[in-house]
């Protein structure tokens, strides 16, 4: 997974894998916000030269664990990943919503370009976070229970890989359903994929052939985030081909329009483009 902002934002399945659950006598982590807290460490981090790099331990429900730092969660725009850059250019103007908006990294740089932003998250910390960085509009929420406020946004932001917040073949189209709901005409959404379903990696095939074996896309992973006592609930992340997206939002009232590829071989920014108002 190659993402600043894993933050489960739809309120979909989140089902626990077999054998999961709560420790009991203070063994394993306790289940809270852990993304919260990565965010609100790595925000303090930032302005102390001298304090060391923040990880996150990424775990897959099948034992494969691996840590990243979180620093490019809240870097300044200057130092993202050329490919973060083009996704936030391809922003129409007007209203955005920034899902999945971690520390607010997007939806600062945004709000200096003009835009009218609003950040969406279910972690509190991440929110925390993104009000230190100066975003005003916030919502504590997943993107269907913000579906019923009525909102109308032109533009709708999933930077970070976080077209894996579709979660799975049977989420999908719901989550895409719910922003249609919010989607002014000719709204756009711009969404960052992590194709895994194409991977022929030894750590990652034999996991993805078991997706296929029952019934699931073979680049649906379940996940949790770690920070030291701390795990997030388990979570389904979708990391699918451009072909699978395609496929996931007929009928939603979103059309795949345009596929930019970047540098790696797996990672793309995504055009969805709304075909019914």
């Amino acid at each position: 997974m190659n993402t600043p902002a894993v933050t489960a934002a739809t309120g979909g399945e989140s089902d626990r894998p077999r054998g999961a659950q709560d420790p009991e006598d203070g063994q394993g982590p306790r289940t809270g916000d852990a993304i919260g807290d990565l965010l609100l460490a790595a925000h303090k981090a930032a302005a102390d030269p001298a304090a060391a790099p923040v990880l996150q331990i990424i775990e897959r429900d099948d034992g494969f664990v691996k840590s990243a730092p979180v620093t490019s969660w809240i870097a300044p725009v200057d130092q993202w990943p050329d490919e973060d850059r083009q996704a936030l250019d391809l922003v129409k103007g007007g209203r955005v919503l920034d899902i999945g908006a971690g520390g607010g990294r997007a939806a600062r740089v945004l709000l200096d370009r003009g835009h009218d932003v609003t950040a969406l998250d279910v972690s509190p910390g991440a929110l925390e976070v993104c009000r230190q960085q100066g975003v005003r509009s916030l919502v504590h929420g997943t993107v269907d229970e913000h579906a019923g406020s009525g909102a109308r946004y032109d533009s709708f932001l999933l930077l970070g890989a976080n077209l894996g917040l579709l979660e799975s073949r049977e989420r999908a189209p719901r989550f895409l359903r719910a922003l249609a709901a919010m989607a002014a005409p000719g709204a756009v959404i711009i969404g960052q994929g992590h194709n895994m379903s194409d991977s022929q990696a030894p750590q990652h095939l034999p996991y993805n052939q078991r997706n296929l074996r029952a019934g699931r896309i073979a680049g649906q992973r379940t996940l949790r985030i770690r920070y030291r006592d701390v795990a997030t609930p388990w979570f389904h992340y979708l990391c699918l081909a451009p072909h699978e997206l395609a496929a996931l939002a007929a009928g939603t009232g979103w059309q795949l329009t345009d596929i930019a590829p970047v540098d790696t071989a797996t990672d793309y920014i995504a055009t969805l483009t709304l075909t019914s108002d």
